[in-house]
């Protein structure tokens, strides 16, 4: 009986150190939400704009035989995949490379040191990916694409719905669709669309891609936050459970030890 009460001591203990860990982490990742939030929110705003600068200028005739609106049937896929830089955030990072899995023939440009190490690429990080990160990927993609080296551009990341919510998607990028004539009414160009059209997919494709990190992070924390609150409420329903059978054997090895000296004293 000593050696069971020994056990659960030391499982309690244990099962207590995983509780001090898992509130921790819940709160670090409660820190980092608020600052997720702000930058998502800048970042959607700025790529809303180019989304829209970008709607006019294929709107316009004058674009109509630029290489980025080219839709061409080869199938190469090429898919920017945003992951974590941990684990721990429930089903986040494995979400996003099921997803992946259902594409096997694209290329893969991972950002995220849980995709970098999946993909066996050099390690980035999605919390500190910068804009100019981002610039310098979007131009190499863009000229790619012009050059026709492969013919569809994707961004596998992660779309943040609330705190209890998040959902992996594919956002397609390249080649752009062809936008509303009315979008672009009463507006004028210098000195033309069609020499305006690369600098502007330029920003699109990087503000895109910059709002898509963005996002994914902060689904990220708001995963991890919500794992951790659920791993400490195992924890503690686990601690009130051992610490029960952890009463019971003491309270049944009181009992054994009393009912041994009442039996060694009849004796005498």
């Amino acid at each position: 009986m000593g050696a069971n009460t020994k056990l659960l001591r030391s499982r309690i203990k244990s099962v207590n150190s995983t509780l001090h860990l898992t509130k921790a982490m819940g709160l670090v990742a409660s820190s980092k939400i608020r600052r997720a939030n702000e930058a998502m929110v800048k970042s959607r705003q700025y790529a809303d704009a180019v989304i829209n600068a970008v709607s006019m200028l294929t709107a316009s005739p004058e674009t109509a035989k630029s290489p980025y609106l080219a839709v061409r049937e080869d199938g190469r896929t090429r898919l920017i995949v945003i992951a974590g830089d941990r684990g721990l955030a429930g089903g986040y990072n494995a979400n996003i490379f099921r997803l992946v899995a259902s594409m096997p023939k694209a290329e893969y440009y991972p950002i995220g040191k849980r995709a970098c190490e999946r993909f066996g690429c050099e390690i980035n990080s999605s919390e500190d990916y910068t804009s100019a990160e981002a610039r310098a990927l979007a131009k190499t993609l863009c000229e790619e694409f012009v050059n026709g080296e492969y013919d569809k551009l994707g961004i596998v990341c992660t779309e943040y719905n609330s705190m209890m919510t998040q959902t992996a998607t594919v956002r397609w990028v390249l080649p752009l669709e062809r936008g509303e004539q009315s979008d672009s009414a009463g507006i004028v160009f210098e000195p033309d669309e069609q020499t305006i059209l690369p600098a502007a997919v330029l920003e699109y494709v990087s503000g895109v891609l910059m709002a898509a990190v963005r996002e994914s992070f902060l689904s990220e924390v708001a995963a991890r936050r919500m794992a951790m609150d659920s791993a400490g409420k195992n924890a503690q329903e686990m601690i009130a459970d051992l610490q029960l059978q952890y009463n019971r054997a003491r309270q049944g090895a009181i009992t054994q030890e009393i009912t041994e000296i009442v039996a060694g004293s009849g004796e005498q």
